[in-house]
């Protein structure tokens, strides 16, 4: 097959593309999951992004989370058994009205994906965000003997056949708790995080999942069927007016990342093992995974290299091998010296303004540093971090946290590299003057110091807060 012909699967992209890292570094569109302001309806800030920040620290913020996040629905006599072999999680504990936030892994133990898994019952789940792990579940179920029904609610940016099923917003902050309790109008169970209970807001039926995302406190996630989505949301406006609550805008919402510690969509480690193949051909080449956008000074000539394990992304409390699942040796080996944990990075002040001031200067200036998120790549951002010019490991997402007054990236370090304290450099900026990403600008890479910090970084010593566990 040529490069100009039509290209139906991702086998066929990966046929047709000689230097998978090329493409996706220079020539793929990038997800949308972000850009497609036209058919996402909310707005990068609902007042401005600062204090949409500051207030999951202060006050509460009241994130929409409808639009940008595929579910599936897994239901049937062996839906238990199946995700129970996909995912690296332990089942043993597993019952209606707990939730998990579920990993998959290639044969080779290599990240596909991860999601939020909630239980409604032996025979019936629901698993919310993580496409590349949907379509392996999906897979999974569609070329195998299992007894399952699957069902689709893809994200609003590439959903063709009406509204979402459920609305979905997170309440978070400090007084969310209280907000929430005046909306509802009775006080609230506390069944624990990631735990589930149901109540009523304005008349209607919703379902709550004790947890945090910005991590401040007690904080949930709501939702319930789409055509109440109005109605909720007014009344929990109504309530936290008196309380200072914000509603968060996109810009917001994707920088919580830098505080939460959450590394969020992983390249999925399934373009070149030949056991997954079939997976490949089942794929459709502009799929989540054919138009995933590479960015960052880390440009290495193996695709493998972007890969990841769950102990590169501090999921290491997740993998338990109590049971049997795809990619239980290879995890069951690595488990044994995990060679890369995840941290936070604190960048040196007077290194990002010379980044800045670059701006003001003749010549090629540095990599323009965007607030409050940096990171360019769509997903994938990967900046090489080093030691006296030695490769210890890989930044990811980076930007501003008005709550922290720094500049902060989490990274994949070698563990003898990873202890807090440990001073490191990163790499910002593209080799060769930038890609061909319309997003990349002509510029020079320049060096910026950081130092390590724990992930999430609000259980450091130098934070302000406390954190619960980050979004999945």
């Amino acid at each position: 097959m040529s490069v100009d012909s039509p290209l139906r699967s991702l086998q066929d992209l990966v046929d047709s593309r000689p230097d998978l890292v090329d493409y996706f570094y220079n020539d793929s569109p990038g997800l949308n999951i972000r850009t497609r302001t036209d058919r996402i309806p909310i707005p990068a800030e609902f007042s401005n992004w600062r204090e949409e920040q500051r207030a999951w620290r202060e006050t509460a913020i009241l994130f929409d989370q409808t639009h940008h996040m595929p579910e599936l629905f897994v239901t049937g006599p062996d839906a238990r058994a199946m995700l129970n072999w996909i995912g690296v999680n332990s089942f043993a504990n597993l019952q209606p009205g707990l939730a998990k936030q579920f990993v998959g892994c290639t044969p080779q133990g290599h990240i596909i994906g991860e999601s939020i898994l909630y239980a409604h019952g032996d025979d019936s789940y629901e698993l919310v965000s993580g496409m590349p792990l949907l379509n392996w579940i999906e897979f999974q179920a569609s070329t195998g003997d299992c007894d399952v029904t699957i069902q689709r609610d893809n994200n609003t940016s590439e959903n063709t056949t009406g509204p979402r099923v459920r609305f979905r917003y997170q309440l978070d902050g400090p007084l969310a708790a209280t907000i929430f309790e005046k909306a509802v109008g009775a006080p609230l169970p506390d069944p624990g995080a990631f735990r589930t209970f149901t109540t009523k807001v304005a008349g209607v039926d919703v379902l709550v999942l004790r947890h945090g995302m910005a991590g401040r406190h007690k904080a949930y996630e709501i939702s319930g069927e789409y055509d109440d989505e109005a109605a909720v949301r007014d009344a929990l406006l109504r309530a936290g007016e008196e309380f200072g609550l914000r509603r968060g805008g996109t810009k917001a919402y994707f920088s919580t990342n830098y505080e939460s510690g959450w590394i969020a969509g992983p390249l999925p480690g399934i373009y070149t093992a030949e056991d997954l193949r079939a997976f490949r051909h089942w794929l459709p080449a502009d799929g989540w995974e054919g138009t995933w956008q590479i960015a960052g000074s880390f440009r290495p000539s193996r695709i493998e290299d972007f890969y990841t394990t769950p102990y590169d992304l501090g999921y290491d409390k997740i993998v338990k091998f109590d049971h049997d699942f795809i990619g239980r040796d290879a995890l069951a080996e690595i488990a044994q010296n995990p060679p890369r944990r995840r941290v936070t990075l604190m960048w040196n002040k007077d290194d990002v303004l010379s980044v800045i001031g670059s701006l003001l200067e003749e010549g090629t200036p540095g990599k323009f540093i965007d607030f409050p998120m940096a990171d360019y790549g769509l997903l994938v951002q990967r900046d090489t971090v080093s030691i006296d010019a030695r490769p210890v490991g890989l930044s990811t997402f980076c930007g501003y946290s008005a709550n922290e007054r720094r500049i902060l990236s989490l990274a994949m370090l070698d563990a003898a590299q990873a202890e807090p304290g440990t001073e490191v450099t990163v790499l910002w900026g593209e080799p060769d003057g930038g890609s061909r990403k319309a997003r990349v600008e002509r510029h020079r890479q320049m060096e910026v110091r950081a130092t390590v910090a724990p992930a999430p970084f609000a259980y450091s010593p130098q934070s302000t807060g406390h954190s619960e566990a980050p979004r999945g």
